[in-house]
């Protein structure tokens, strides 16, 4: 019984399992580049049709202080603009662009408004959405030859990805993206408390070309000491006990500074990243006689889809679907109509 078992067992090893971990390691090695976008249907309620041709969208611009009408997929190409640079390969432009739009109809599908931020609009101009650049803004911004070099470039990223957004489980999703990462994304509840399937953490590891990469921020110890004191409230922290004052608590899957101790308060590493105007809170300290430096890996909250990643990826000949798809775990892309 014994060798009949045994023979069965390698048969089943080379019948089955064998061919099944070729098969997911020759995936994983080579993607696939086809084509995989879906259609949806669009909630006619969140977008205004002047023709079938044109579609509009409400935007709050928030350098003029008034609400403005916009052609959807000109705004994208006005949002590529301005959240990425136009230097960047076109697959990383294209994955910018399904972001923008995807974003775009996240925030229109709640349709609310901010009365602090995007007065009678459910999106606005500014950081506090997307970053959105007319033609003539572009131009006064930068030059008219930086917009005659790009603009084509910009617009062909948008045009080409017309209609295109990212879904999970049939559900536009939030996509969130950052400058640099530092290796590694973060998971959503690790940063923001919610906790979203789609945003996961995963490997970013073709970020080299970022000028964020690291950074350094160096101040006398005296003056970090006494930032801490007066923002936690601590009156027996000094130079002489920093050492010992100070330890770190969490650690994210992304690498990045969690919570802190300092004597008896907890900190967070995003109350500790404000505090000291850091790049990330992927951070560490290095104390060199009478001066600190806090040394930070990446740029921005680390959720989503690294830009200078999405670059990298790109350079490396991945397409902007294989970019999309990595960073945003189990989505889908979709084309509304």
């Amino acid at each position: 019984m014994k060798k009949i078992s045994i023979l069965a067992a390698i048969v089943f090893l080379v019948l089955y399992i064998i061919p099944t971990l070729s098969l997911q390691y020759f995936e994983k090695k080579y993607p696939s580049k086809k084509t995989e976008v879906e259609i949806a249907e669009s909630n006619d309620s969140i977008i205004s049709d002047d023709n079938s041709e044109r579609r509009n969208v409400q935007v709050y611009d928030v350098n003029n202080n008034k609400v403005i009408t916009i052609e959807l997929e000109e705004y994208i190409m006005g949002v590529v603009a301005g959240e990425m640079p136009a230097e960047f390969e076109i697959e990383a432009l294209k994955a910018q662009a399904v972001t923008a739009r995807t974003y775009l109809l996240y925030k229109l599908k709640k349709n609310t408004t901010n009365p602090e931020q995007h007065k009678e609009a459910p999106i606005c101009t500014g950081i506090h959405c997307q970053v959105y650049y007319s033609k003539d803004e572009l131009i006064k911004k930068y030059s008219q030859e930086w917009y005659d070099k790009y603009w084509d470039k910009i617009a062909n990223a948008v045009t080409s990805t017309k209609g295109q957004i990212l879904t999970f489980e049939d559900k536009i999703i939030e996509p969130l993206f950052h400058s640099t990462s530092g290796g590694r994304t973060e998971n959503s509840e690790d940063v923001f408390t919610a906790f979203a399937p789609y945003l996961r953490s995963v490997d970013s590891p073709y970020e080299a070309n970022s000028p964020k990469l690291t950074a350094t921020v160096a101040m006398p110890i005296a003056e970090f000491v006494e930032k801490l004191k007066g923002a936690l409230g601590i009156t027996d922290l000094t130079v002489q006990n920093l050492k010992d004052k100070i330890s770190l608590l969490e650690v994210s899957e992304g690498g990045k500074v969690k919570t802190l101790q300092v004597g008896d308060k907890v900190l967070t590493g995003r109350e500790f990243r404000s505090l000291y105007n850091l790049n990330s809170t992927n951070f560490k300290f290095v104390q060199n006689n009478n001066t600190i430096e806090i040394v930070t890996t990446g740029y921005g909250h680390g959720v989503g889809m690294s830009q200078y990643g999405a670059n990298g990826m790109a350079i490396e000949g991945y397409n902007y679907q294989d970019i999309l798809k990595h960073y945003y775990t189990g989505v889908k892309l979709m084309t509304y109509k």
